[in-house]
């Protein structure tokens, strides 16, 4: 099957931690959740994370790239999320919001390699 995406994407896995800045269906403002970023691109990236995060939801991302000396940062918007299993582990996709030019250029140098 071809590609049919427009962006080029980084399809190794990093850790993530995800700082849930605002959600508008439970009180978990500030809650802290770690997981594993399955594809990332400069427009957003698919999660794995054990915490259901609601669609809309506006998270706080910081990326630990295993090549890269420096962390980054992205704040992002849920716009899917699917079970994986039985409510314990689930896959989400973000698109990245209000990303910095220094941090969209990070990501463009670490995913083009």
């Amino acid at each position: 099957m071809d590609e049919k995406r427009r962006i080029e994407r980084l399809k190794k896995n990093n850790q993530v931690t995800i700082t849930i800045v605002s959600n508008g269906e439970t009180n978990s403002k500030g809650k802290v959740v770690l997981g594993q970023s399955k594809d990332v691109s400069v427009l957003g990236t698919k999660i794995q994370v054990n915490y259901y995060l609601p669609v809309d939801s506006l998270l706080k991302i910081d990326f630990t790239f295993k090549d890269l000396c420096n962390k980054i940062t992205a704040i992002g918007k849920v716009r899917w999320i699917k079970t994986i299993f039985a409510d314990e582990s689930y896959m989400a996709g973000v698109e990245f919001v209000n990303l910095s030019p220094d941090e969209i250029e990070k990501q463009v140098n670490f995913i083009s390699g």
